[in-house]
């Protein structure tokens, strides 16, 4: 888990960038799930964005999605989210 002074600091990170992944009316398959979970190693955070057509609700595909990758979630605002988890092979993401 991640404190909320790590959790304040990945949020401030996480502004400036563009959701890497779209979730639409499929839901999460196993596919995105890999793809986020490879996406999380390379990156460590990443942003997702969840489409209007959408059947599930944002709150309930960022918990998915942590469960399943294994991640942080360090935030869900409206449509977007983020996660977190810090690499295995190369760290790049200093926490304070």
């Amino acid at each position: 888990m991640i404190t909320s002074k790590q959790r304040a600091y990945l949020r401030k990170l996480s502004n400036t960038m563009d959701p890497i992944f779209q979730i639409g009316k499929s839901g999460v398959t196993p596919e995105i799930t890999k793809a986020i979970s490879d996406a999380l190693e390379a990156r460590e955070l990443i942003k997702i964005n969840v489409l209007k057509n959408c059947l599930y609700e944002p709150k309930a595909i960022s918990s998915m999605l942590s469960e399943r990758s294994r991640s942080d979630v360090v935030s869900q605002i409206g449509r977007k989210i983020v996660l977190y988890k810090p690499s295995k092979e190369k760290p790049t993401i200093e926490l304070p």
